[in-house]
């Protein structure tokens, strides 16, 4: 039986574009490159009509690596660097907190409930949350939406839905929601 998707909410350090090793951020535009697939999973997330929103971490922000100027210019390349693929973004939602300090951090949920306001959603039972970490697993499940981990990854919390990349995790949902046309033909 065929489900829907009102949203997807993605990771994006390790989800969309690449992780910079442990310890370091993205904190200059020129700095974000995107994940192979990253570009057509949100392409086919958009002409599926399913609203996507970014829901990131930005620890740097507090530690005093980066500025929320800095992120501004970085979440304008990301955008920049989707449109060239014909893709884009609904929003995104950033954390800018120290761990430990606030409800908007991954695992807690405020961020994702940011967002189901924003998209005037009762409930998250029929959105997705996709990341590389098991604090998007987490955020996700405590907010009551699914959720799919990228692999490879030590830690995989059971049960959990485990695709290796962004695309392969869109092309899942998509396959399973009525939301999207290949599911209704």
């Amino acid at each position: 039986m065929a489900r829907s998707l009102e949203a997807a909410f993605l990771d994006r350090d390790g989800t969309i574009n690449v992780k910079p090793p442990e310890g370091d951020y993205v904190v200059r535009p020129q700095q974000l490159q995107l994940l192979g697939g990253a570009a057509e999973g949100i392409r086919m997330l958009n002409r599926a009509g399913v609203p996507v929103v970014v829901i990131t971490n930005q620890r740097g922000i507090a530690l005093g690596r980066m500025s929320e100027t800095d992120l501004m210019a970085v979440h304008l390349r990301l955008r920049e660097l989707l449109s060239e693929h014909d893709a884009s973004i609904d929003a995104i939602f950033y954390c800018p907190h120290e761990k430990g300090v606030c409800g908007c951090r991954k695992p807690g949920t405020l961020l994702l409930r940011r967002a189901q306001c924003l998209l005037g959603l009762t409930t998250l039972r029929d959105t997705v949350m996709i990341g590389d970490s098991v604090s998007d697993v987490a955020a996700g499940r405590r907010a009551g939406a699914r959720t799919v981990l990228l692999a490879p990854h030590e830690d995989v919390p059971q049960p959990c839905d485990v695709e290796p990349t962004l695309l392969d995790a869109v092309r899942r949902e998509l396959s399973l929601s009525s939301s999207s046309p290949e599911a209704r033909s």
